[in-house]
């Protein structure tokens, strides 16, 4: 049986449903497997992580994690994204690819080549998850799950430097673990997530921020409900250093979300302060109804594309590529190793 070394960085949801992921693919092709050590800040989530089945063995320290493996997952709360790169620049291997799950992919790839030594190589991925899960589930590692990037897709954007075999790596990776790769641009993608992630966060922090110090708070608070807890869940499962340093490192992308925002609420302050029911009823109905239109796309995921494929077909025809002088091809094909 081949055998891949994989190291994952962090052990929430995201770092915790890849190794689940690895660890079906490894049930579904016996003639590969996927050996998966895990390293969690705090120690209890990795024990967790361990217990769920989604680790095979535990790292003390983000170098040991990725210390001699082919593929390192890189999914710590994003505060600590530079310094794991620093911990893990002189460990990595000759060859080894480092798939970076952050938030923001400019940010790491300027840690990437600040700190990893030659030869290894950095694809940034952001993962657009199963839209089973869009409405439910913390950021935490009880809502991990192996399906979790099912029917989703994932986002790769390659650092400048990156060799063509690692970049089809992450493009075979990905499709390992139920996701559809596409390629994005680093610069657009980071403006994509100051509207769809820092915004969201931001709001959540505000409502609350605001509400809290709110005469009522007292009485009100009592009648919180999921509506609020949805609004609000990154105050629950995100630390606050995490918050600060996406929105700090995105920081013109995000303002620029918030003007239009602003904005926006201006309007709707408007028209219910002056009563004004049909100018209500129009942004509620056009928003309805383009929001319905999103939702069914995004369920299906069709956006007008297609999934990244290689000059030898799709990723799920050819599993991994030459990376490593056919390594880990020749070991996810069967074709070699012990």
């Amino acid at each position: 049986m081949g055998t891949i070394q994989v190291g994952i960085l962090g052990m929430g949801r995201l770092g915790a449903s890849v190794g689940l992921a690895l660890k079906r693919a490894s049930k579904a092709n016996p003639r590969q497997e996927f050996v998966v050590t895990g390293y969690g800040l705090a120690g209890e989530t990795a024990n967790e992580a361990k217990r769920l089945g989604a680790v095979d063995a535990i790292a003390l320290s983000p170098a040991e994690a990725a210390s001699s493996k082919e593929i390192v997952v890189m999914a710590l709360p994003y505060a600590d994204v530079r310094e794991g790169y620093r911990q893990i620049g002189a460990s990595l291997k000759e060859g080894a690819v480092v798939l970076d799950m952050s938030p923001l992919a400019l940010p790491s790839m300027g840690w990437s080549k600040q700190f990893m030594k030659a030869g290894a190589h950095m694809i940034a991925l952001t993962a657009v998850l199963n839209p089973k899960y869009l409405f439910d589930g913390l950021d935490d590692i009880e809502h991990a799950a192996e399906d979790l990037f099912d029917k989703g897709a994932m986002l790769l954007m390659p650092a400048p430097d990156a060799v063509r075999e690692a970049v089809e790596l992450a493009s075979d990776f990905s499709e390992i673990i139920g996701a559809a790769p596409r390629f994005a641009d680093p610069y657009e993608h980071d403006g994509w997530i100051a509207a769809v992630e820092g915004l969201p966060a931001l709001l959540g922090v505000a409502s609350f921020y605001a509400l809290y110090a709110y005469d009522g708070w007292n009485d009100a608070r009592r009648a919180g409900n999921p509506s609020f807890g949805r609004l609000t869940h990154h105050l629950a499962d995100t630390h606050p250093d995490d918050l600060r340093d996406l929105l700090l490192n995105n920081r013109e992308a995000t303002v620029r979300q918030i003007d239009m925002l602003v904005d926006t609420l201006g309007a709707l302050r408007g028209a219910l302060a002056a009563n004004d029911k049909t100018a209500l009823e129009e942004a509620l109905v056009v928003s309805r109804d383009a929001y319905a239109v999103w939702l069914s796309h995004r369920r299906r995921a069709d956006w007008g594309d297609q999934p990244v494929r290689t000059e030898q077909g799709s990723a799920g025809e050819i599993w991994m590529t030459s990376l490593l002088g056919g390594y880990i091809a020749k070991r996810l094909r069967g074709k070699g190793g012990e």
